[in-house]
């Protein structure tokens, strides 16, 4: 089983070069070689990345839509603030947890997010689930089972538990936030899973224990105690923030 991967955005799949100016340009914005506020010397990146004029500006497009970028006139393009990006976009996502960038007060952002979706993707999992949808998480249970012991499996098997969870609700908002919650889930997995001491497997049973029986407020709880297993084995990135008084 293949763990989900959040997909390079739409308008620049499989356009080769395009494509490469549009990674490019974001790893310099997220390893620090473009601050906050700089000014991009568009002639010297167009030396640089070996590209034309008009692939680099449809490269800065798409990274002023995802919100990194911004122009002015007088002032050219420059990087924008932190604050400007769109953290619910699955590249700039993947872009920030491959920089290495994410911090404590990042992580434990995420993981108040998953607080207040999950749970109530699982409550509405209960009432609306299908039999494809329960097949669906009885598979990423089986994946996952007592005998595996292998982390990259178990990564793989969460990741799949909890895409599997999120459309099992049958909510076009729960079910695309997979881009946001997977991303994130499957970075933190590799570091967890690789030294956890207790088998994930029964608190996962539990939530589709109840969601089979279609127990909403059984399944909500399910979830949290879930997500509150994954923060006792987790490092402290996760628990630095939850445990500073910011609980869903």
């Amino acid at each position: 089983m293949t763990a989900p991967q959040a997909a390079p955005d739409a308008s620049y799949i499989g356009r080769g070069v395009h494509r490469v100016a549009v990674e490019a340009l974001a790893r310099r914005v997220f390893d620090g070689t473009y601050a906050e506020g700089d000014t991009l010397d568009l002639p010297q990146l167009m030396a640089e990345l070996d590209v034309s004029q008009t692939v680099l500006r449809e490269a800065i497009k798409v990274l002023t839509v995802k919100g990194l970028l911004d122009a002015r006139q007088r002032r050219g393009t420059f990087v924008r603030s932190r604050e400007n990006w769109n953290l619910l976009d699955s590249d700039v996502l993947r872009w920030r947890l491959a920089s290495g960038s994410g911090d404590e007060r990042f992580f434990g952002e995420l993981f108040e997010l998953r607080r207040s979706v999950e749970p109530a993707a699982a409550a509405l999992a209960a009432l609306r689930r299908t039999d494809e949808d329960l097949a669906a998480l009885d598979a990423a249970l089986a994946a996952m089972g007592p005998g595996v012991s292998d982390p990259a499996l178990l990564v793989d098997a969460d990741a799949a538990f909890h895409t599997a969870l999120l459309a099992a609700s049958h909510n076009r908002f729960f079910v695309q936030m997979q881009r946001v919650v997977i991303p994130a889930l499957i970075e933190r997995d590799r570091v967890v899973h690789a030294g956890r001491p207790e088998h994930p497997l029964a608190v996962h049973v539990s939530v589709v224990d109840r969601v089979r029986a279609g127990d909403g407020d059984g399944a909500s709880r399910a979830m949290l105690a879930l997500l509150d297993f994954g923060l006792h084995h987790s490092g402290p990135h996760d628990h630095h923030r939850h445990t500073e008084g910011n609980r869903p």
